[in-house]
This record gives C-alpha cells, structure tokens and sequence, in this order.
C-alpha cells in the first residue's frame, strides 16, 4: 500500500521542474569532430544518447538511405496479390485506421491503385471505421460492412492496422476474402496473425527491414512500391511508370502526425524531409488550402505545421465523427472542395478544444487520490467523458504529473470501457500492457500499441483488477525511478545568440519530433513589461531582457481566465523558451516562445 503525501508535499512534487537534459559526452565530442557547431552537438547529444550508427544519414536526411522494401518480411508475397488483383480486375477493400496515420496510408494506397496502376474507382471500397461505434482496426462491424458490399471484395488491403485481429481476419477468409496485412503496430506474442495471406509488418521478429519505427503509411507506401515492380516485372504496367515518390508528402504528414521516431531513424528523417520540400510546392489543393487557413506567414510548412495545425485537424474529425470528410480533404482536387471539407475539420476541432477542456479538468480532479498515494500511474475514468479525446488527456495528464496515464471511458458495448494511454520515456507502455495481460487476462481482453501510446478495452466490473495489474506492470518496468514533471532543456544560449543566425543553426537540424524534440533552452530574465492577450485573457506577451537586449515573447495558456501572473514588470524570471521567427507583413523578428515560467 503507497503512503499518503502530504498536501504540500504534493504541490512541490508536481511543479515542473526545468533540467538540463542529459548529455552523450562521447556523441557530444563526435558530432562536432565531424563539422556540427557546438550548439549542433548538443542538441544531438541530448537526443540520442548511445547512438552508434553514422550521423551523417540523421543530420542531411536523403531518400538514398532508405532500405529496399523487399527486406520486409512478407513484402513480396503481398505485392504480388495485390498486383494480381490488378490484373484480375478484383475488386478491392482499402481498411485503414481512422487517424491521421490511417487517413495518409488510405491515400497513398488509393491513389497508386487508381492513377499509377490504373484500376477503376467502381472497384474500390473505402472501410475505415468509426473510432466510437466500430472502435480500433479491424472491427466486426467492418467486417460485416465489407461482407455486405455488392460486389464484395475479393482481397482487403489494411494499412495501420490489422496485427492483432486474427479472429476478424478469419471470418473474411471464411467468406473468400484475402486479406493482405500492412501495419507498425506491435504484433501479439503468438506472432503474425496466419489466417492473412500476407502480413507487412517491419516489428515482426523474421522481418529483415532495418527500421521498425517507420509509421503505418509508411509501410503502406513501400508495400504498393513492391506492387508497382511486380506488375513492371509482369509486363503489365511499362517501365516508365511513375514511383510514388509524390505520395511521400502524405506519409510525411502521417509520420509526424502518428508521433512514430523523429531521432535515431534515418527512414523517417529523410521521409519527413523530402515529404515538406513536396508539400511546399503546394501542388495539392489539401496543402494550398491549409497555408491560406493558416495565413501566408505559415509558408513554408515545417514538422510542427504538420503535427500541430494539420494533424490535429485531421484527428479531430475521427474523435468526434466519421473521418471520411477527412479523407475527402485529402483526395481534394480542386481548391473550394478542399475548403469546404477543411470548414468542416475546423469546426470539428474547435469542438474537440471545448470537450477537452471539460475532460481534463475533471481528470486531474479524479488524479488526485492516486497522486497522493504516490501511485506510478495514473488511470482515470470519466463516467460521461467523450471517447474520442482520451488520449489527449492522457497527454495532458502525463505533462502536468511526469508519469504514464490512462484515460477510460464507457464504450459502445455494453458493459466496456474503452481507453488510451500515453507514456513517459522508461516505460514501454505497450509491453507494460502485456504484462497486464499476463496477470489479469479476464481484466484486458482487448489491447495494442506501442511504446509511447496504446489502446484498451476494459470490462467495467473488472476495472479493479485492472488497475492494480497495471500498476504492477508499470511498477516492474519503472524501478525506484522518481516521477515528477520535468521540463529538460538544452541549457542556457549567451546574449549574442538570441538571434534569428542561431534559429537558422538549429533548423538546420531538422525536422524536430518525437524522440528528436525542438530545442528548448532555459535562461533567467528581466520582465520590462507584460500583459495579458487572447480573448479569454490566458496567453501572455512579453518583453524580456537579458544583458542590454530585450525579446519579445509570448507564452501560451499561462494563465487562468481571470488569473493575473505571478510576478510583474521588473521582477526576474526563469524562463523555458523556444527560438521562433515570428512573420509580420514580410518582415521576420527573433520571437521567444515560453514554454514554462517561474519567478527567479
């Protein structure tokens, strides 16, 4: 049983702290032995540290780099099934999960099947299902809407999704339905499932593909290349059939929507960078529509245009309702579709904000009782909360607590709950499940995921039994580790190098993301003057100086409406912060984005 902690106790135990992150000293000495500045090698030390392999493939990302896709186990073997259904004149079934990842892999599959390979619309069927009636991959209801189709497919292409869902996979079989699997996701411990004709998967223990991290669309991507040589190789498409390198804008955005590795993988690097040199030519009326949503200061299109401003567009349609307008939106031929299918993800969005709002506040209520306990996670369930925004609290929750989190809630069947969790660095949260399951099975009769996130279906009587074997599992794999909420940084920058010279260094080693985080600095601060801006009143603009410079500076949602800071003009402040060029009617100026603030 965890002791109680003391109320203020607590308090100190959950105000972030700012930490310098831990430095790869060898990394660091390397790096800049090999041309990178001093700043360069820092920001590479404190992301990969133990890093081996060459530097040269994650600091100048090239498609040179990519590994052939016939080292994916099954690779071949679904290419020719899908190739053979092309020359069949079959029709096909595209299943693919709801989220952004899904959305970009479907398009990637659709359009090499229709323009490159030259099968006609009647013969494709769009399955994605519905992420609160349906739920996650391979859903019975989808299955019966595929079974109910006229004409029914006669071979089902999944992309982000499908590993786990043999009994699913089966009843197609049954019917004369081949499936071809294409996923990331990791596969259960009895392996592949084998009623699938093929199944791509670049986690499986037999697959040689070099790089696991890749995302959903990704895998999708190399496996439709793979047909695209097969039918060359028939003699059924000419040799100079355009590659699908075009379609790589698309798994750009897939693959930093999906949050997959952005550090020690070279395959998503050069994917996300070559994709937003494509998706700056802004060739695409889905791109075009989104830099004039945006304004034309947001050109050109960077990975945090794409993970904050498109991503969650995208998502926000599949939390809340069916995510076929945001397919729409991104088979958009022509502008004005485009914006009217782009109003409607807006509107979606703003209602996610609002339902999100509700839920966290709630959720960090309910926290409470584990956090005082000292309880290594925290698991929530919220009676009457909104099952398309779980996962965003949990990414709430694990920013202001420093420790994993799960977020429940009622499910379509009845008597399920449905979850999703996100981690901290340390916990793999996937494997922390299927230790779970290994102690309750009755409690977790539906999970999957990965490191950083997963899903999970829960019995409503044995939630008990659930949290407690999690717990456990967390507990095995997190040691005596201390949580708190940590805000690491790169360290401090001297006065001369809050420029706009040291953002251009630093963009040089992009693209940011996960597990290759955009440097964050910390620094002390005088507050020259300060007020409250936005329409509720929570953001705060700045100016901030440091020596005899001063810096204009924003920090979003730092206050409560009707909160008033902390600290006024005059008093020292110890500021986290990210550099950003900040656009004005053609003009760029060094802007501060203060991430977290305390009086120093």
């Amino acid at each position: 049983m965890n002791a109680v902690i003391d109320p203020i106790d607590l308090s100190e135990r959950l105000t972030p702290r700012i930490l310098p992150r831990p430095q790869d000293a060898a990394l660091y000495a390397r790096a800049q032995r090999e041309g990178l500045s001093e700043l360069q090698a820092r920001v590479l030390a404190g992301r990969l540290a133990g890093y081996q392999g060459e530097l040269a493939p994650l600091v100048s990302p090239s498609l040179r780099h990519l590994a052939h896709p016939e080292r994916l186990a099954d690779g071949h073997r679904a290419a020719e099934r899908i190739a053979q259904a092309v020359v069949d004149g079959e029709h096909i079934g595209i299943l693919t999960d709801y989220d952004v990842d899904g959305i970009t892999s479907h398009v990637v599959i659709r359009r090499t099947l229709v323009e490159l390979f030259g099968v006609p619309e009647a013969r494709l069927h769009s399955l994605i299902g519905h992420r609160i009636h349906d739920g996650y991959g391979i859903s019975l209801p989808l299955v019966e809407r595929a079974l109910a189709l006229s004409p029914r497919p006669s071979l089902v292409i999944t992309a982000d999704c499908g590993s786990s869902d043999e009994p699913r996979i089966a009843r197609l079989v049954a019917q004369g339905i081949d499936v071809v699997v294409s996923d990331h996701h990791a596969l259960p411990v009895e392996g592949p499932p084998p009623s699938a004709h093929a199944v791509v998967n670049p986690t499986r223990d037999d697959c040689d593909y070099p790089d696991p991290t890749i995302a959903g669309c990704m895998v999708a991507w190399l496996v439709m290349s793979l047909s695209r040589g097969v039918l060359i190789e028939w003699g059924v498409l000419p040799q100079t059939t355009p590659k699908l390198s075009p379609w790589l804008s698309y798994v750009a955005l897939g693959t930093v929507a999906d949050c997959v590795s952005l550090g020690g993988s070279p395959t998503n690097r050069a994917v996300v960078t070559h994709g937003l040199a494509l998706i700056n030519r802004m060739e695409a009326a889905c791109w075009r529509a989104m830099a004039e949503r945006l304004g034309a200061d947001s050109v050109p299109f960077d990975a945090e245009t794409l993970g904050f401003q498109m991503g969650p567009r995208i998502n926000a349609r599949s939390r809340l309702d069916d995510p076929y307008a945001a397919l729409h939106f991104m088979l958009a031929e022509q502008d004005h579709v485009a914006q009217r299918y782009l109003d409607v993800l807006d509107q979606d969005n703003q209602s996610r904000k609002a339902i999100e709002a509700d839920m966290v506040e709630e959720a960090r209520v309910l926290a409470l009782p584990a956090l005082s306990a000292d309880e290594r996670a925290v698991v929530i369930f919220l009676e009457s909360g909104h099952p398309g925004v779980q996962g965003i609290v949990a990414s709430r929750l694990v920013q202001a607590y420093g420790r994993p989190a799960l977020v429940l809630t009622p499910a379509a069947a009845p008597g399920m709950l449905t979850g999703s969790g996100r981690s901290i660095e340390g916990l793999h949260l996937r494997d922390a499940l299927q230790r779970t399951f290994a102690l309750a099975p009755e409690s977790l009769p539906r999970f999957g995921g990965h490191r950083g996130a997963a899903g999970v279906g829960v019995p409503v009587e044995r939630l008990a039994a659930f949290k407690a074997a999690f717990l456990q599992a967390v507990d095995e794999q997190l040691g005596g580790a201390a949580l708190y909420p940590k805000i690491l940084t790169d360290g401090d920058l001297a006065e001369h190098q809050l420029s706009l010279e040291t953002l251009a260094e630093l963009q040089r080693l992009g693209p940011y993301g996960r597990e290759f985080e955009a440097p964050l600095f910390q620094g002390d601060f005088v507050v020259e003057a300060l007020r409250p801006v936005g329409a509720d009143g929570t953001h705060l603009m700045l100016e901030l100086s440091l020596g005899v410079t001063s810096h204009r500076a924003i920090w979003f949602r730092a206050l409560t409406p009707g909160e008033m800071p902390a600290f006024g003009v005059g008093d020292s402040l110890r500021c986290a912060f990210k550099l950003n060029r900040n656009r004005w009617r053609g003009r760029e100026s060094l802007q501060l984005m203060v991430e977290y603030a305390h009086p120093g």
